[in-house]
């Protein structure tokens, strides 16, 4: 058996394609097998495929037009019978509908009672957790995830409730915390069976965007002007760790070359801690970022390597020394190196991966923690991408093409996996 392919230039489009793999008599044992085209603009393709020995190039004769190609394709398709066409297409059909079947979609859909958009989840255990976005929702769970119980604070009213959005939570233990806009501190020490509302400075630098919890009564919390404070005795008390706020650290740098700082407005669109207490944010207009460590007096302004304003940003496996990721508008994704320098103002080089998002934003990039290799990225209209190779190649997951609400946010934690979004949208990890 044989192929034959013959193609008239080299930026041509599959405008038409169709395959038939049974036999086919015909005038020409040259389509005896089989046919495959694909039709550009102005010349066609057409491959063919033969049980007879291959024609020479006398046979093959001069190359074929659009037309001739359109022409010899109908004339192939009449002569196949009805029924027998009938089969063909049920076998391929049934062929792929199975091959789908056998396949187990890594993401589940979950019914959320809130319609709310939601903005973060963490886990105290491997059974329970909490769930927390706009409109004062606060969700329970008590088995893994799989659902989810709206909750209450009694020391708020439901008409105070519903104007909270709750933004940040983190969970050790039977400790959790909460901070949301406008700003407001939860605290918990029984698992989330009595909350206490802890008391901010109306002189806080910006509002609580962030709150991470690193030990018994500990605690890290940072704000949209680039604040971070530390507490060691459940809340009571708060040390600043950052001698500045990002605004006044680039009116004392404006010197320093970083492209965009003169537009700052105040506030950053995102902050990230990862797992060694390094903090990234990227400012609000997406022109540079900024990078702070434990030992660190001031927050470090870094260009961004590239024309495109930055969307997200992020650490390679929640690990500032493993590495950095920065999305940029349209779709561009880049990795930089390991241990990058981040204690000097100077651009960090990444290295752009090839993922063809169709020119949609990448909103987010997580990486799972068990299988160190396996990546997910939430692009816009609520798709997602999954890289098996640590974010060199990426391909669509196609159970998730008709979700429609938007994607925001991926998290890994504990052993449970979850995708946050709009409406009320909620997905598990199943893979």
């Amino acid at each position: 058996m044989w192929w034959y392919c013959q193609s008239i230039g080299t930026n041509y489009s599959l405008s038409y394609a169709w395959i038939h793999s049974t036999s086919v008599p015909f005038k020409s044992t040259w389509f005896s097998y089989g046919l495959v085209v694909g039709l550009g603009k102005k010349k066609g393709r057409l491959c063919c495929c033969s049980n007879h020995p291959q024609p020479t190039e006398g046979v093959v004769g001069e190359p074929f037009s659009r037309r001739w190609v359109l022409n010899k394709f109908f004339q192939v398709v009449a002569t196949i019978p009805l029924q027998r066409l009938y089969h063909s297409v049920e076998a391929t059909t049934a062929s792929t509908v199975d091959q789908l079947n056998s396949q187990k979609p890594a993401w589940k859909p979950l019914n959320v009672p809130t319609q709310s958009l939601l903005f973060d989840v963490d886990m105290d255990s491997d059974s329970h957790g909490w769930l927390i976005g706009a409109n004062g929702s606060i969700l329970e769970t008590h088995d893994g995830g799989e659902h989810w119980e709206p909750r209450t604070f009694g020391f708020l009213r439901m008409d105070d409730e519903i104007n909270y959005r709750f933004e940040s939570i983190s969970c050790h233990g039977n400790e959790g915390w909460i901070v949301g806009k406008p700003p407001i501190l939860l605290h918990t020490q029984n698992g989330g069976k009595d909350w206490e509302r802890i008391p901010l400075s109306s002189k806080l630098p910006g509002e609580p965007v962030l709150i991470t919890a690193i030990g018994p009564h500990r605690a890290e919390l940072a704000t949209n002007a680039g604040a971070i404070y530390t507490t060691d005795n459940g809340g009571k008390n708060w040390k600043a760790l950052v001698k500045e706020t990002i605004d006044a650290t680039l009116n004392r740098t404006t010197s320093s070359g970083v492209t965009g700082a003169s537009y700052y407005t105040g506030s950053v669109i995102s902050i990230t801690r990862d797992c060694n207490g390094y903090y990234l944010a990227i400012s609000s207009r997406g022109n540079f970022y900024v990078t702070w460590h434990p030992g660190q007096e001031y927050w470090t302004p870094h260009p961004r390597d590239s024309s495109r304003r930055i969307q997200s940003m992020g650490f390679v496996q929640n690990d500032a020394h493993q590495g950095l990721w920065m999305a940029n508008n349209g779709g561009f994704l880049g990795f930089s190196p390991p241990h990058p320098n981040m204690d000097t103002v100077s651009s960090i080089p990444f290295q752009r991966v090839d993922i063809r998002t169709g020119g949609y934003g990448i909103l987010d990039v997580a990486f799972h923690e068990q299988k160190k290799n396996e990546v997910w990225a939430s692009v816009g209209s609520g798709i997602l991408y999954r890289s098996l190779d640590g974010g060199k190649h990426w391909e669509k997951d196609p159970w998730l093409d008709h979700l429609g609400n938007v994607l925001y946010r991926i998290k890994f934690v504990k052993n449970s996996g979850f995708i946050l979004g709009a409406k009320g949208t909620l997905l598990r990890y199943d893979g």
